[in-house]
């Protein structure tokens, strides 16, 4: 096993690279290993099956570079893989006290705390929605809430092309703010169920109502891993610190070097990798 023993974090693009940044700022002693699953992108269409297959793939490979503790930093992993892999996968591997933690729960958890009309809007994209992954957490957090999704195909895209701050990405935002609050005019906190929408924040507030709290999951996503490293002093301790990052993408090293300066506002040196179906 690599010597190097980093928090591995997950996602089927580009987007993770939001929650990554905030995990990284707020934690930056230790030693971080980022995976994008690019060329196999977007998992938001695809089905329950394919999504747990393709992410069990990505835990492994992070687990044969060293990684005790991976993070499916992207909702959609999440939503249809992380429970399986939680539940059936860990406990049948070779070394079953490493960790995999999603997103989705730690988001639920603080909206309850924002929110004073107990009316949640949650956006993003199609897979994420029709998991109904939210509704059933915030269902059994806070059973009072009354939640409104709202599924956005076109957002991920505009931000992957790089038109989230053109006068085109208006109609698209717009278009689903305003069927959110059509559906809702209660929503006063509207959850971001997708880590590419914090570079469309301009534009969401552009049609947003004011007083509507907007809530980002890379802070709270940070928060929840430093107070679970916190908890859990046996897993912080396997973790090495040399403050260091790896990148490695299924895609072209270029690309994601390229794509990855729109996240995190700096070049990165990526590495260019091949996932199998191994099942450790």
């Amino acid at each position: 096993m690599n010597a190097n023993r980093p928090i591995g974090i997950f996602d089927s693009g580009y987007g993770g690279l939001t929650i990554f940044e905030h995990i990284r700022r707020l934690l930056p002693a230790y030693d971080y290993l980022y995976l994008g699953d690019n060329a196999r992108a977007p998992y938001g269409i695809r089905s329950f099956e394919v999504v747990y297959q393709f992410t069990r793939q990505a835990v492994n490979r992070l687990f044969d570079e060293g990684c005790p503790l991976v993070i499916l930093a992207c909702n959609t992993a999440s939503a249809k893989a992380l429970r399986t892999i939680q539940q059936y996968d860990l406990p049948a591997s070779a070394d079953p006290s490493r960790r995999v933690l999603g997103i989705i729960r730690p988001t639920v958890e603080i909206l309850g705390s924002l929110t004073k009309t107990r009316h949640i809007g949650v956006m993003g994209t199609t897979g994420t929605i029709s998991s109904r992954s939210y509704l059933l957490e915030i269902a059994k957090l806070y059973p009072e809430m009354t939640v409104t999704s709202e599924a956005c195909p076109m957002w991920v895209p505009l931000v992957e092309n790089r038109e989230h701050d053109g006068d085109g990405a208006d109609y698209f935002v717009r278009k689903h703010l305003d069927r959110l609050f059509a559906a809702d005019p209660q929503i006063d906190t509207l959850a971001l169920g997708c880590t590419h929408y914090p570079l469309l924040e301009a534009k969401i507030r552009k049609y947003m109502p004011e007083r509507v709290h907007l809530f980002f999951q890379g802070p709270c996503v940070a928060e929840s891993l430093k107070g679970y490293l916190l908890r859990h002093p046996e897993m912080s301790s396997r973790l090495s610190e040399n403050g260091s990052c790896r990148f490695m993408t299924t895609e072209s090293g270029e690309k994601f070097s390229e794509a990855a300066s729109l996240f995190l506002k700096r070049p990165v040196e990526v590495e260019q990798v091949t996932m199998c179906s191994n099942n450790k």
